[in-house]
């Protein structure tokens, strides 16, 4: 009686989850990954890309060694040690496992980001680093810090359920398809690895969701809206980190054109400044989004920053 009890409230929670994760607008839409699966990245954009992924990929580092410090049991403790050094280099053995595994340098997945990114032109000083990060890219890094590496179990529970969900939400496989265009028409030697990897292995994380919700909610200290709170937060900030990503490209596009136009007209004051009034008038006109205008104006300095390095 008491276990039919619990698994009813399991479910009616579940539900819940569903509806919150389900519904939130970063699952169901994203401009940014729709757009790039076409595969009609310029080389800038394809730059600016890798440059705010690298800084969030290696960032997530650091949100991942709190969440084992902040780890309630040693079972989480394991667990999240587990993803923390697989992404430094130990790899899995055949029981799916670390433990007993083989530690290399070239198997850390930030070196095959490293590596994808050097095709590109981009050396190893110019990604990875939260210098680099534009400040909607920082915002999803610090979130991961505030909620998915979070000492209170519940939020932290929250937050890692809606990080697999949007994981497996799919973005993965348009990132990749639109690379597999780049590689076909542009870059054949441009190297797949770390996408094809993180896509594979987030299949199987989503597996294991709803096992890993129903332990936390056995719990008798689990907090149900502190876990919703979590979900929504981490979904939010993702939101961000995309919506910006998607803003650059468009600022990017923009001064692309501005800059072909200064090659038949006649500048007034310079080409920069034709670059600067053509990314003003972009943004005055609404035509990149109401909902992307205001971290556009965040990224413009940010975006032309980048473009002198590389």
């Amino acid at each position: 009686m008491l276990q039919e009890l619990q698994n009813t409230r399991l479910s009616t929670f579940k539900t819940r989850v569903d509806e919150l994760i389900g519904t939130h607008p970063i699952v169901t839409s994203n401009s940014f990954t729709s757009w790039f699966s076409q595969g009609c990245a310029s080389p800038e954009q394809l730059r600016a890309f890798t440059v705010q992924f690298s800084v969030f990929s290696h960032l997530f580092i650091e949100a991942q060694l709190r969440k084992c410090i902040n780890a309630s049991d040693r079972a989480s403790y394991r667990a999240g040690k587990e993803i923390l050094m697989n992404e430094l280099g130990v790899m899995f053995t055949k029981d799916g496992s670390i433990d007993n595994g083989r530690f290399r340098f070239t198997a850390a997945h930030f070196e095959w980001l490293a590596d994808f990114a050097s095709h590109l032109g981009l050396t190893f000083g110019q990604i990875g680093k939260r210098k680099h990060g534009s400040q909607a890219t920082l915002a999803f890094c610090d979130a991961l810090m505030t909620w998915y590496g979070s000492d209170d179990e519940s939020t932290a529970a929250g937050a890692s359920h809606a990080i697999e969900h949007w994981a497996a939400a799919g973005f993965w496989k348009e990132l990749i398809a639109g690379l597999k265009v780049i590689k076909a028409g542009q870059i054949a030697d441009l190297p797949l690895a770390f996408w094809v990897f993180h896509d594979q292995i987030e299949d199987q994380h989503a597996a294991h969701t709803d096992d890993e919700l129903a332990s936390a909610f056995a719990k008798s200290d689990f907090d149900e809206e502190a876990f919703l709170q979590g979900g929504k937060a981490m979904l939010d900030a993702v939101a961000i980190f995309w919506n910006g990503l998607n803003a650059e490209r468009q600022l990017l596009e923009q001064e692309l054109i501005a800059a072909s136009a200064t090659k038949t007209a006649k500048p007034m004051h310079g080409k920069s400044f034709a670059r600067e009034i053509g990314s003003v008038q972009l943004l005055e006109s609404g035509s990149i989004g109401s909902s992307n205008s205001s971290n556009a104006h965040q990224e413009l300095t940010y975006v032309r920053s980048l473009k002198q390095a590389v």
